[in-house]
């Protein structure tokens, strides 16, 4: 009986049963960061090690390209900080949400 609703049929999603969605990563990256809001670059060096997780995510296809790309911008400006900017971004509620971009800064400005 193909249409009993309680068969025992194994399912097309295999092995992965759950895939992390932009909230947990995002979350996991802040909790990250927020841990080490005093030691900003043992805070860099976890950042790192969450990357390479995020990277084999997306290599596995559980991670889709539009989150990867958030995280590795965030990561960029989280890299690149001085300890003070550090905590700015931590504080910057922006900056933790799903669809955040860096400014582009225009040159042509006065």
């Amino acid at each position: 009986m193909g249409w009993w609703p309680f068969s025992r049929k194994s399912s097309d999603s295999g092995d992965n049963l759950h895939i992390k969605g932009t909230k947990v990563w995002l979350d996991e990256l802040r909790s990250i960061c927020e841990r080490h809001h005093d030691s900003p670059e043992a805070g860099r060096m976890r950042v790192r090690e969450m990357q390479i997780e995020w990277k084999d995510a997306h290599t596995r296809e559980e991670l889709d390209a539009t989150l990867f790309e958030g995280l590795e911008r965030r990561t960029f400006q989280l890299m690149r900080a001085t300890d003070d900017e550090w905590l700015d971004w931590l504080d910057d509620d922006e900056f933790w949400k799903p669809g955040w971009r860096a400014m582009k800064v225009d040159d042509d400005e006065p």
